[in-house]
């Protein structure tokens, strides 16, 4: 919007001139002050702004030919800039056309920033604490929520099998399952051999290296060898599902699912889950068994203790129990893992930003839930002293 008090005429460019009368800073606006003119002038009326900070400023616009809203916006910034003025600064000579213009725009003129007051550092931390435990207990909830959408879709499989995506858990078992197999293998004969050589170090003082065996027995069978698993598939293949349903959020796939009458839950995410239940177990037994094998290979060449020897004190003083306890443990693991992953994934916004941020807190969460659940299965198996 321009708006003008004299007859149509040869476009004038904006100018302006600075002068010093009565104590004031004044500035005498000339020429038509429109949009197209005002971008070369904008760098030096704003250093006019910064040179006027605590004085007095006068604006004469009474040369001024055509007026729209843009040049209106900037009379203004300069006139209400973040520097303190009396009642003496003010706009004169605006004819009642421009007069109106400048009322209108006045109100939407932004304001300045605000210092932020200074605030106890302790204080601070204490309500980002707090913010973080309430959105963490609605976060909570959220999944709780998606856990029950998920297993009543499972039902609703399960009653009518013909609508199981067979095809696509096989192909996830490959991606998430097969593809993991070489990482999780060589991790958990790394951690084995680790395990078995520190323990010898330290057993060593005590003359009683041979319980080395039983050491990397108990810790790799019951514990090591499927958390190390879960960590490594929450770190591979639960943000590999948070960065397939999050892009496909991104391209509104989800949303064109949903208009051809399919149900995301049912074909994305159920065949996820199922896939990694299934294969979760396959996945802790390789590497509880490559992690027995990294200890005896360490055994074998650090201790003098033959394989012969360490496979027979690890069948007659491990029980079969502390197998079966980390096998227990995978598809609980895995329902965590792939839950989150997807949950995370259908929370994406629209930009690659929140893809990122989601990715990750797929990651953290999934291996924060995993330790919370192994401790809590290990309390469980401590107390029917399984």
């Amino acid at each position: 919007m321009a708006l003008t008090t004299e007859p149509a005429r040869e476009m004038q460019p904006a100018a302006y001139k600075i002068d010093v009368r009565d104590g004031l800073m004044r500035l005498d606006a000339s020429g038509d002050w429109l949009a197209r003119h005002l971008g070369a002038l904008d760098s030096d009326l704003r250093a006019f702004e910064d040179d006027t900070v605590g004085r007095d400023v006068l604006i004469d616009v009474s040369a001024v030919g055509r007026l729209d809203t843009a040049g209106a916006m900037v009379l203004e910034r300069i006139l209400r800039s973040c520097s303190q003025r009396s009642d003496l600064s003010r706009i004169i000579g605006a004819s009642p056309a421009h007069q109106q213009l400048l009322d209108n725009v006045r109100p939407h003129v932004a304001p300045c920033e605000v210092e932020p007051v200074p605030r106890n550092a302790f204080l601070s931390m204490v309500q980002r604490l707090g913010r973080g435990v309430v959105e963490g207990y609605y976060a909570s909830i959220d999944v709780l929520n998606f856990i029950g959408l998920t297993l009543t879709t499972f039902a609703r499989v399960i009653r009518n099998p013909q609508r199981l995506r067979v095809t696509s858990i096989i192909y996830h078992m490959e991606e998430a399952g097969i593809d993991a197999m070489p990482i999780v293998g060589l991790m958990s004969f790394l951690i084995g051999a680790v395990v078995a050589f520190m323990g010898a170090k330290i057993l060593r003082l005590f003359n009683a290296e041979v319980f080395t065996v039983e050491l990397v027995g108990i810790s790799v069978l019951r514990e090591f060898g499927v958390l190390l698993a879960a960590i490594l598939v929450a770190g591979r293949s639960g943000s590999a599902f948070t960065a397939a349903i999050g892009t496909m959020k991104i391209r509104e796939e989800i949303d064109a699912l949903r208009a051809l009458g399919l149900d995301p839950i049912e074909v994305l995410v159920l065949p996820r889950v199922i896939a990694l239940i299934i294969f979760m177990p396959i996945l802790a037994f390789m590497a509880s068994i490559l992690g027995v094998i990294g200890g005896g290979v360490v055994a074998a060449t650090a201790m003098d203790i033959s394989p012969a020897f360490f496979v027979g004190r690890l069948q007659e003083t491990i029980a079969l129990s502390n197998f079966w306890v980390g096998l227990i443990k995978a598809p609980f693991f895995a329902f965590v893992i792939a839950i989150i992953g997807c949950y995370q994934g259908m929370e994406v916004e629209g930009s690659s930003e929140s893809l990122g941020q989601r990715t990750t807190l797929s990651v953290v969460q999934s291996l924060f839930v995993v330790i919370i659940l192994d401790a809590f299965f290990a309390m469980f198996f401590l107390e029917i002293d399984f």
